[in-house]
């Protein structure tokens, strides 16, 4: 029996300007996230490019009903209208259907022309099949008549045969309108190819974009944005790991111009639209179909890190697997001829709001322990400082105070900083503990925006230029906030806690 209890949020005396009641349900303890993607059961990695198509979006990702005890990934199903409220749909791609393996990452468009002749509107993936003979990463066409509720095989002889190279997978196709034709990125070890055809079936290649120092890339993405200032400008991204030059292992992207064959870069050294440990084989989307596409997208990525996929206390519940939320990305001019993306939240995570805590002013001068819990929130808040070494909040924090989520400025340090060292956190090595992004102390202010969850953290850095999504394994019941500064004194203003209610049940 599921019982309900009225209870009022409460705040420190003198700093309460939103009373609220609120029912809370008992619900048997879970690690399952509150208002993240999370698969249904088993196991699951990368994301697909959303589509929208028929009044919803749908996704499709890398899912294995066999996890932890056999291998193969097929393509799993789910549809929103808003990318929060998510209904699974079951295996759209299932594996080992024909004799060219499981099928791995690609992308997923609809032909509304019909240039591949399955009819108007048929949804058609290319997607990566490793070859029965010798495992060959190859490209292997499915279309879809029924909605994109189903696929079929279209041959099993590959649209794009392996041209003899070990890396050759996640194709990522686009529409050229300027061109009037389909584009590819191809992931090719160190270097991304670019692919042209007219049908989806003939592809010949046109050129490609070699990377450095960022190792073996993925998942590539290639789209056309209108920043603000009314400049054009292609984006190239793709997963990559700069561990290696102190750089993230998440989505590095290039600013520059693609001419319908070739990509020339603004500037050869990547930037990074995320600076956490966790934020892999992301994808970034168009809005629906009546807004312009040109001035902002979505993106999402798997929480997750190939250096230690299996360690999450969730498979306690039967299930690994967690998406970041959907963020919004514009494309900002920085100064100095350059472009770089900024990321924010999606809006309709707000109608989630079930109670708001607001303090308008805080001074803290070493540490001050908010009367507020929370697992499930999103905190902003404005804070300024004169002299001081270090300040920041600590979140999912232990009643005894030695359990915590630290996120702020190291001033010294001249560096923003994630630190998940202080509670539960996948890597066992320790070596992933604190991420780092460069932050200019001179302004001696920052606006934070961090959202979490039972098992994540992802956090937005002034406006949106640095953003950090990582993993934590809090124990459930470490849900204290805590305002703290180190060598002096700061203000916090403006502090708003929004207490998101549960929006994701999977059925099984």
């Amino acid at each position: 029996m599921i019982l309900g209890i009225f209870i009022v949020i409460g705040l420190m005396p003198g700093h309460k300007d939103n009373k609220k009641v609120k029912t809370v349900t008992h619900q048997k303890p879970t690690y399952r996230s509150t208002y993240h993607f999370t698969t249904p059961d088993k196991w699951k990695n990368d994301p697909q490019k959303p589509i929208y198509f028929d009044g919803k979006y749908h996704y499709y990702y890398l899912y294995n009903r066999d996890y932890p005890n056999g291998n193969g990934t097929e393509w799993r199903h789910a549809t929103s209208k808003d990318l929060v409220h998510w209904n699974d749909e079951g295996v759209a791609i299932p594996k080992y259907t024909n004799k060219n393996g499981d099928p791995w990452s690609g992308s997923v468009v609809v032909d509304t022309n019909n240039t591949a002749g399955f009819g108007k509107g048929a949804i058609v993936a290319i997607v990566t099949q490793p070859s029965a003979d010798g495992g060959k990463q190859e490209q292997y066409l499915w279309y879809s008549t029924d909605k994109g509720k189903t696929f079929k095989s279209y041959s099993d002889h590959p649209v794009m045969p392996n041209p003899g190279t070990k890396d050759f997978r996640d194709p990522k196709i686009i529409w050229d309108h300027l061109a009037g034709k389909w584009v590819m990125t191809m992931a090719e070890g160190t270097k991304i190819g670019f692919y042209e055809s007219h049908n989806l079936k003939d592809w010949h290649y046109t050129s490609s974009f070699v990377t450095e120092n960022i190792g073996i890339v993925e998942c590539p993405d290639l789209y056309l944005m209108r920043a603000n200032d009314g400049t054009f400008k292609w984006v190239l991204g793709a997963s990559a790991n700069g561990k290696s030059i102190g750089k993230p292992n998440t989505y590095a992207y290039w600013t520059g111009n693609f001419d319908g064959k070739a990509f020339s870069p603004d500037h050869n050294e990547p930037q990074w639209l995320d600076y956490g440990f966790d934020w892999y084989g992301a994808v970034t989307f168009e809005e629906e179909k009546d807004s312009d596409p040109y001035d902002r997208r979505y993106a999402l990525a798997w929480m997750n890190n190939w250096d230690y996929p299996h360690n999450t206390p969730t498979l306690k519940e039967d299930f690994n697997g967690l998406d970041s939320i959907v963020r919004q990305i514009k494309l900002v001019q920085a100064g100095n001829g350059a472009y770089t993306l900024t990321s924010q939240p999606i809006g309709a995570l707000n109608q989630l709001t079930s109670a708001t805590d607001s303090f308008k002013q805080i001074k803290v001068n070493g540490s001050k322990t908010l009367n507020v819990t929370g697992d499930a929130y999103q905190l902003d808040t404005d804070i300024s400082w004169n002299e001081l070494k270090n300040v920041g909040v600590r979140l999912r924090e232990s009643a005894d105070k030695n359990r915590h989520v630290d996120v702020g400025v190291l001033v010294d340090g001249q560096y923003s900083y994630v630190n998940r060292g202080l509670t539960g956190q996948p890597d066992q090595s320790n070596k992933y503990v604190e991420n780092r992004a460069p932050f200019d102390v001179n302004k001696k202010n920052i606006h934070l925006k961090v959202l979490v969850d039972k098992t994540s953290i992802e956090v937005f850095v002034d406006d949106g230029k640095i953003v950090y999504s990582s993993q934590i394994f809090p124990e459930l019941d470490d849900k204290g906030i805590t305002l703290f500064t180190e060598g002096g004194t700061a203000i916090f203003k403006n502090v708003k806690i929004k207490h998101f209610d549960r929006v994701y049940e999977p059925n099984k």
